[in-house]
């Protein structure tokens, strides 16, 4: 047997590599833009920054260190210069992709941060494979901007997979539907009408404000916000703002609010404190012509007919009253069924004359 020359050993010794293999070797050089590998062949494999990763402009000797270890993917024998092509990038999405219809398969949830925010939905990588979100699947509500998701973590399943059409869909959507879903049965399972429940302030409308109670929204219409009159929901509630709130009433999927609250219910020891003959102080809060309306406190409205303004004719109220006037008056008639009050200022003129006199 003839003796092999000491070239033809070493390149015996020496592996072949065929393109799309996975090879492994050392990095004995790095630059800002490539990686140098032995990879055991008679030529070293480079692998560029582009091949690397998906991070543009990134320096690779931040990254990777001469004496590293690492695998990559053959994409040519001979890249022209004598080298092998390598590609660390596509290996990775091999393996993410992989990884991708597992999870596809499975129905797992997922986590990653959005990469990109595109005009038509978001884009994000798992072990170097791209999935892309459709904005219809961002959320359950239509967003119209959606940079807010920037580098932001986000969970989603995998709802279509088809990598050889660069194909592959998650969804943020299915998963919102089903927490919010969990969230309203656990919510109508431990709430009843009669007790107080916290939320936060939704959205606040005209005729009321909407109340996140985690899981539903309950609707606190503007004639339950106080025992008193709000002229509007808006100058009395702010979005974000925590308030507690009493559940009126339970309909379907709709749950009424009030912030009547039965304790402080002004009418309760309102037969003590306006009983006919006592002296009240109140606040004019709105005028007709046969007399005007007194606030006593939130909730607690008296009338002071025209005809009880003043011994003197008054022809209406506005002649010698203005809204938010604070004035003193006599409890004539109380009426705890009809909740009604009525005032008289002219008693008090009346009385004020005999009781100088008597005085005298």
């Amino acid at each position: 047997m003839s003796e092999l020359s000491f070239e033809q050993m070493l390149e015996e010794s020496l592996k072949t590599i065929r393109t799309g293999e996975v090879v492994t070797g050392k990095v004995i050089d790095v630059k800002e833009d490539e990686i140098v590998l032995n990879i055991g062949y008679k030529s070293d494999g480079i692998i560029t920054r582009s091949e690397y990763t998906n991070e543009p402009n990134v320096d690779l000797r931040n990254l990777v260190q001469v004496g590293d270890e690492m695998e990559a993917k053959v994409v040519k024998v001979n890249d022209g210069e004598g080298q092998v092509a390598l590609s660390y990038k596509r290996l990775a999405a091999d393996r993410g992709n992989k990884r991708l219809e597992e999870a596809f398969e499975n129905h797992e949830v997922l986590t990653a941060k959005v990469s990109q925010v595109l005009d038509g939905g978001l884009s994000v990588i798992v072990d170097e494979a791209r999935i892309f979100i459709p904005a219809s699947l961002v959320s359950d509500v239509y967003e119209k901007d959606l940079s807010k998701y920037a580098d932001q973590e986000i969970e989603f399943v995998i709802t279509e997979f088809n990598p050889k059409r660069r194909r592959v869909i998650g969804d943020r959507k299915q998963l919102i539907v089903a927490r919010k879903a969990e969230m309203q049965k656990a919510l109508f399972e431990r709430i009843a009408v009669g007790q107080k429940v916290e939320g936060t302030v939704k959205n606040v409308t005209d005729f009321g404000a909407f109340i996140d109670l985690g899981g539903a929204d309950g609707l606190l219409h503007i004639s339950e916000m106080s025992w008193g009159r709000v002229e509007s929901p808006k100058k009395v509630f702010k979005v974000g703002e925590k308030v507690t709130a009493l559940i009126k009433d339970i309909n379907g999927e709709k749950i009424a609010l009030s912030m009547k609250f039965p304790e402080t219910n002004p009418w309760a020891n309102a037969a003590e404190k306006y009983a006919a003959g006592n002296v009240v102080t109140g606040r004019v809060a709105r005028m007709t012509d046969f007399g005007a309306f007194v606030e006593l406190e939130a909730g607690v409205d008296a009338l002071l007919h025209v005809s009880q303004i003043s011994r003197e004719h008054v022809a209406k109220p506005s002649d010698v009253l203005s809204i938010g006037q604070e004035i003193t008056a006599k409890i004539v008639d109380f009426n705890e069924a009809d909740r009604k009050i009525s005032l008289s200022m002219k008693a008090l003129e009346i009385e004020a004359p005999a009781e100088e006199a008597a005085e005298e």
